[in-house]
């Protein structure tokens, strides 16, 4: 899976929050990454809430997201290089200090970048990916390629496929267990597991379908 880097600009408005907040979690279900939609957001929620806080609303800024490795990495960048986040034990009432702290308690690690016309806030979360261009090995995503792989050679060697005869109510859980595993394959690449249902189903419908008469 290619997880290319993405950006987009914003103005820094409370208004804007939700909505980055939704474009993060439409890219993380591309991405595959949907374990980490909630540290996500809330480190987008954050970084953008200093830019308000302490550079001010209407700020222009961008969000740009990119894999490092195996890490998500977030970045915020905005115009003023002397405001910098700064880390601080907020107290129990205290208004100010939390954000940062927030991301420093989800993310992997954070820090600020400084550019002559910008500074860049950013941070990195952990994901259980095993390569930049893999997918999570989870157990049935793992089950899905295997049996991928063995459809595969079934396909092109037709007379060497070593299948036993299985009862029909084995035979039939069996295929309801493969199926569930294929759709963990497709969201862990991304894939709309409705669209694929859909495709599926019409690609059955079509190959059932009554033969013209006459033909």
């Amino acid at each position: 899976m290619q997880r290319k880097p993405w950006d987009i600009a914003f103005t820094a408005e409370p208004a804007e929050v939700a909505a980055l907040r939704r474009i993060m979690r439409l890219r993380l279900g591309i991405w595959g990454l949907q374990d980490l939609v909630d540290e996500a957001q809330l480190c987008v929620s954050e970084l953008v809430a200093n830019v308000i806080t302490h550079v001010g609303p209407g700020t222009p800024a961008t969000l740009a997201v990119s894999m490092r490795g195996t890490r998500l990495r977030i970045e915020v960048h905005d115009p003023d290089t002397r405001a910098l986040p700064v880390l601080r034990r907020a107290g129990a009432d205290s208004e100010q200090g939390r954000g940062m702290a927030l991301v420093n308690a989800v993310a992997d690690r954070w820090g600020v970048l400084l550019h002559p016309d910008r500074k860049v806030t950013w941070c990195e979360l952990t994901t259980k990916l095993t390569a930049p261009d893999g997918h999570v090995e989870a157990p049935s995503v793992i089950r899905a390629e295997a049996l991928l792989r063995h459809y595969a050679a079934v396909a092109q060697s037709p007379g060497r496929a070593d299948v036993g005869r299985l009862t029909s109510t084995v035979a039939e859980e069996t295929l309801i267990a493969a199926i569930t595993d294929f759709l963990h394959w497709f969201r862990a690449h991304g894939r709309d597991v409705d669209d694929m249902l859909d495709r599926a189903q019409m690609r059955f419908e079509a190959g059932h379908a009554a033969p013209r008469q006459g033909s």
